[in-house]
């Protein structure tokens, strides 16, 4: 499903929540603002609701005709939260490659790009740069920043604190539980990743990003999640400017998830306790590796 569409219908089913509480439809620039989208996706929302008989378009005022029923709306698992569509176009961005410290990011047209307002991604953006990992600039610019390796060091401290936690909480969860049947077509993603690694291997940041985030939120811990979001942009955007050795690097963090995902089946969580720091013992001299270099470069000498 592309972002554009997945905002379309996030936008069409609080649309139709909007349209149980008014007589008239607001206008297009007040929807726009009350659900944070832009005005092409208004329109094609405002459309869909004349052709589904909810919404009377000819005359002035855009009178509602009926009450949206359970059937109007798009199936949840069809549709992502506002924010999350924000944030994984952001990060589609970052884990794309060639991003550099110094790059430019433009709230317009990222905003232009998801399908959404300008206001949602700057709220976004704005909840990166508590971090220092992004930097505001004039007229909607923002600099990406690079770090020290005192502060990845400080991060991966308390990634491992979380992911520990995480993954022995991901065992307690019942067989029937949804994240167990999403470890498996992860287990498929990966198995199939790494058999074709030699003009795949570039793929492995985004799903190394989806694994980890279906570990963490194991947790049900919104703070955990949210810091997930700044561990995510450290540990693959640093690692896209160091190209050295990439695949084989790649190829060993397949392996290594896949030993992960078989702990994490097993429920033994001393087996877990073990994937999971050799796997993040990996992950971290890979940082310091795509830290160092760069670092020497700054040196006086």
């Amino acid at each position: 499903m592309s972002k554009q569409n997945t905002v379309f219908k996030e936008g069409y089913n609080r649309c139709l929540h909007l349209l149980r509480d008014v007589e008239t439809v607001p206008s297009e620039s007040e929807l726009g603002a009350r659900l944070g989208i832009s005005r092409t996706t208004v329109r094609a929302i405002l459309k869909k609701l004349a052709e589904s008989g909810l919404v009377e378009m000819e005359k002035p005022g855009k009178a509602v005709l009926r009450k949206p029923r359970p059937k109007d709306y798009f199936p949840e698992d069809q549709t992502d939260s506002l924010s999350e569509i924000i944030e994984r176009s952001f990060m589609k961005r970052i884990l794309a490659g060639g991003a550099q410290p110094g790059m430019q990011i433009n709230e317009l047209e990222l905003a232009r790009d998801i399908g959404v307002g300008t206001s949602s991604v700057r709220e976004f953006l704005i909840r990166f740069s508590r971090f220092g990992l992004i930097e505001k600039r004039k007229n909607s610019h923002w600099i990406l920043k690079g770090f020290t390796r005192a502060f990845a060091l400080e991060l991966f401290e308390v990634r491992e604190v979380f992911e520990l936690r995480s993954a022995v909480a991901f065992t307690k969860l019942p067989d029937d539980h949804p994240a167990r049947g999403k470890l498996d077509d992860l287990e498929l993603e990966h198995r199939t990743l790494l058999s074709e690694i030699d003009s795949r291997y570039t793929e492995f940041s985004e799903l190394d990003e989806r694994f980890h985030r279906l570990i963490h939120s194991a947790s049900h811990n919104r703070f955990v999640d949210d810091f997930y979001d700044i561990i995510a942009i450290v540990f693959h955007y640093h690692y896209q400017w160091n190209k050295l050795h990439a695949q084989q690097r790649n190829t060993r963090a397949l392996e290594e998830h896949l030993d992960y995902i078989d702990a994490l089946r097993s429920r033994d969580q001393s087996r877990v306790n073990k994937a999971c720091r050799a796997h993040l013992k990996s992950a971290r001299d890979t940082l310091l590796q795509s830290i160092m270099p760069k670092e020497r470069d700054q040196e006086p000498g």
